[in-house]
């Protein structure tokens, strides 16, 4: 863990282990990827960034659990899951997607195979 992420992390430290784990399946599944943490946000990227953490709202306070982290990932098509809260098209055919994760159980296999999605994605614009 390196200071940058604890610092990040200070004000939400019952969010880390979501993003540790997190993290972990990135670097196991997408390759070689480099971490940059910034204010808001930490992004993951390869050529290009196409993964990120922070603490966004995408819910009313009232329906955000205590501890959570928001992944944010850019994909070529807009998903179609209850679990995305919310997506937006900033550009034709690139949707940025927000998935608020409350539990290490939902850090699955649908939402990797989305992050790998968007890896490639990322990896194939010009």
């Amino acid at each position: 863990m390196t200071p940058d992420v604890l610092a990040f992390f200070s004000q939400h430290m019952e969010a880390l282990p979501l993003y540790e784990r997190f993290a972990q399946q990135v670097l196991a599944e997408t390759g070689a990827v480099r971490i940059k943490v910034q204010k808001t946000q930490i992004a993951f990227a390869n050529r290009h960034n196409f993964a990120f953490v922070s603490f966004l709202p995408v819910r009313k306070a009232k329906d955000r659990p205590d501890h959570y982290i928001v992944v944010t990932i850019g994909l070529g098509r807009r998903l179609d899951s209850p679990r995305v809260d919310a997506a937006v098209e900033p550009y034709p055919n690139r949707w940025t997607h927000h998935i608020l994760i409350s539990s290490p159980e939902e850090i699955d296999g649908e939402l990797m195979g989305w992050v790998r999605e968007a890896s490639s994605f990322a990896a194939a614009k010009r």
